[in-house]
């Protein structure tokens, strides 16, 4: 199949093998033999199995395998079923013990099961926030006012809206606290960004259903979207809620377009630059919503003036490539998306193409 056709898979059974094989190549072999089991559910009268297979519309796009990939993952973080364990952690060989298991567990925990299909996964991820930090040193290389109001949709618990305590090392050039609790240096291809200050007047942050961080249930059920063999995605979450217990991230619950345009209406500091950001969320809304948020920023852009810029960096999904692209663009001085980077989905690599 065509990278550009991927997202547009409508055959269930073609979607969960899809992410089956993305998990492999993606170093997850364990994840990728759980999601695979799900084929095996086709003849099962469980409701969760009666709901997967005929799910409709685009099951990919929907993230439809992942959301219950979540829930089974879920049942070993809360020691409920401790056997998932010799999946992940590849003493499983057969794919068919693992069809077996998995069956056997989606009938037995049918109830608790079906609610994690009721919506997309929460995927936040703090490693994706070096590509948000790249972007922001290049706008602060006298582009725009360096000092910024963060505005991120699709925000999740909040994980990323806490990038002004984080510190990181990109290809050398360092950011943020030296003391931090989240140290973020992911493999930095080409040259480094730009060597600039720049600091943050506010973070704020919207989701149509945020994560609650400092809830041991909501937590977990965050960490449930993360692969088991990524444990230094797991240190990076766990670092995310130590901070977010110390003091929580600012994040509405909200639809995105109608927080954007509310935010957007808002008076604006003199001498700051509004950002408006989000990462690997953008294929999950409707059309209808990306084209609201597109219009509010396009009449953010008309009114941005010299003390007051505003722009909008993005790291999402290029669905002809399935690359993950870093774009950003800035108001005043043109509307044509820079594309600074590509990187890992979760952060692991950053390749800047900026100059």
């Amino acid at each position: 199949m065509a990278a550009g056709s991927v997202m547009d898979i409508v055959s269930v059974a073609e979607a969960i093998e899809w992410q089956a094989q993305h998990a492999e190549n993606a170093g997850a072999p364990g994840t990728a033999m759980v999601v695979r089991a799900l084929l095996a559910l086709q003849d099962s009268q469980a409701a969760t199995a009666r709901r997967i297979f005929s799910w409709q519309g685009l099951s990919l796009r929907d993230a439809m395998p992942l959301r219950i990939a979540g829930g089974i993952h879920n049942l070993l973080l809360t020691g409920d079923e401790p056997r998932l364990e010799d999946i992940y952690a590849g003493r499983v060989a057969s794919q068919d013990e693992a069809d077996r298991l998995v069956l056997e567990l989606v009938e037995r925990h049918d109830t608790r099961l079906l609610p994690w299909l009721d919506g997309p996964p929460q995927t936040n991820e703090a490693g994706r926030s070096a590509s948000f930090a790249a972007g922001l040193l290049w706008l602060a290389e006298g582009r725009v006012a360096p000092r910024f109001e963060w505005l991120e949709i699709g925000a999740s618990a909040g994980i990323n809206t806490m990038m002004p305590r984080y510190r990181y090392d990109l290809g050398g050039v360092h950011v943020g606290p030296q003391g931090s609790p989240m140290q973020i240096t992911p493999e930095w291809r080409g040259a480094p960004p730009p060597n600039a200050e720049f600091a943050f007047i506010d973070a704020r942050g919207s989701d149509i259903g945020p994560v609650d961080l400092t809830q041991r249930e909501e937590a977990l059920r965050l960490k449930s979207y993360v692969w088991p063999e990524a444990t230094g995605r797991m240190a990076r979450i766990d670092a995310a809620i130590a901070l977010a217990k110390d003091s929580p991230p600012q994040i509405e619950p909200m639809d995105a377009g109608d927080w954007v345009s509310k935010e957007l209406a808002r008076p604006q500091e003199d001498g700051a630059t509004r950002v408006l950001a989000h990462s690997i969320m953008w294929q999950y809304l409707p059309d209808a919503t990306q084209d609201h948020i597109e219009e509010a920023m396009q009449r953010a852009g008309a009114s941005a003036t010299e003390s007051r810029p505003f722009a909008h960096i993005s790291l999402e999904t290029n669905r002809e490539t399935f690359a993950h692209e870093l774009k950003v663009r800035y108001w005043p001085g043109g509307e044509e998306a820079a594309h600074l980077a590509n990187a890992h989905p979760h952060g692991a690599w950053v390749e800047w193409l900026g100059s």
